[in-house]
């Protein structure tokens, strides 16, 4: 199963490598990326119903010899959108061209892509939100009919001519399904959310990983990686490496409990994944701001990050743990936040996350 490019990195404006508990892909996990992943639905942990019905529906498209309707996987990064895409080409026997939203600036370029895939061949664009409004119209016949309308000539001498295509499948991954346009999002005959890992299902995951990479590891090991991974089996599997590191260095080269807290706490992550710039954002908040609210520009100033940061990298994983609140007025700390940083509550600091009309 061939697999036609590497998977880029298409969040430029921050610099998720210098942040080790990002859920984006960097450059940085270039390293066994792919002899990591799963390579058949058996092996992949965790996402029960996503696999159970994959399965019904990749075994009946094999028997009736058709391709497989077109899926759309939505959910945060690094839950295996990629690796379930890899999965159905494998299981289905057919070839995979992966690309992304963004690299598809032309009708042009979707147009190569789509006339050189055989029958029932898969075509995967990761982001597919991200794709250019134009290029998106050109996709509308290829997945229902397929074939390509195009216009050729202008003005008068301009005519519509129709490329058929072979069958194939499209998958799409987004981690924003809300920015997907309806006339898109209807086209896919099944579409699947995928959703944060346990930590019993990333212990699992990890134990697999470090048998790959050669590495001994002790369950209380793998299962205190677990418990520092946002949820999220790229994350796991980036501490695995640079946990590997310090057992390498500072102790007997086994991974397990001690040498785990060692390395976690020296990479500034907390019990529960939080770094240091999760925790200065907390801090901020309550010590600056009294608890709050505070605005997101005010914010970003405090604490030396730009406010899209904050926004689209930071506040998503401290708003699913319950320790930000998102009002009309601004951010505030939950008591949650205070307790997960030694602090006493003050009375009237509330428990649960609430989210106004204009954040949703």
């Amino acid at each position: 199963m061939p697999i036609n490019s590497k998977i880029p990195d298409y969040n430029e404006d921050f610099d998720f490598e210098s942040r080790i508990t990002g859920s984006e892909y960097s450059a940085g996990d270039d390293d066994n990326e792919f002899s990591l992943r799963p390579k058949t639905l058996s092996e992949y942990v965790g996402q029960k119903k996503v696999k159970d019905n994959l399965s019904v529906f990749i075994k009946a498209a094999a028997a009736r010899g058709d391709s497989l309707d077109h899926v759309l996987l939505h959910g945060p990064p690094g839950l295996g959108k990629t690796t379930l895409s890899c999965i159905i080409a494998s299981e289905l026997g057919v070839n995979l061209k992966i690309t992304s939203g963004p690299a598809i600036e032309k009708t042009g370029d979707l147009c190569a892509l789509l006339t050189t895939l055989e029958r029932n061949d898969i075509l995967f664009i990761d982001e597919i939100h991200r794709l250019p409004r134009q290029v998106e119209e050109v996709l509308y016949p290829a997945m229902e009919d397929f074939s390509l309308d195009l216009m050729t000539g202008k003005g008068p001498a301009a005519r519509s001519i129709r490329i058929p295509l072979k069958p194939f499948t499209l998958i799409g991954a987004t981690t924003r399904a809300g920015q997907l346009s309806s006339p898109l999002r209807d086209r896919f005959g099944m579409l699947f959310r995928l959703e944060l890992y346990s930590p019993e299902e990333l212990a699992l995951i990890i134990t697999r990983s470090a048998g790959i990479l050669g590495i001994p590891i002790t369950a209380d090991g793998a299962y205190e990686i677990a418990l520092r991974s946002r949820g999220t089996p790229r994350i796991a599997n980036r501490f695995l490496k640079r946990v590997r590191d310090f057992a390498i260095v500072q102790g007997n080269g086994v991974i397990d409990f001690h040498i785990t807290r060692t390395a976690l706490d020296a990479l500034e992550v907390d019990a529960l994944g939080l770094d240091s710039v999760d925790r200065r954002m907390l801090s901020a908040i309550i010590k600056h701001f009294g608890g709050g609210p505070v605005g997101l520009e005010t914010l970003a100033a405090v604490i030396g990050e730009e406010a899209v940061t904050l926004e689209d990298v930071y506040e998503p994983y401290l708003l699913q743990l319950g320790f930000l609140n998102r009002t009309p007025r601004g951010r505030c700390a939950t008591a949650g936040a205070y307790r997960h940083l030694g602090l006493d509550v003050p009375s009237g600091i509330a428990d649960q996350v609430s989210f106004s009309d204009n954040d949703i």
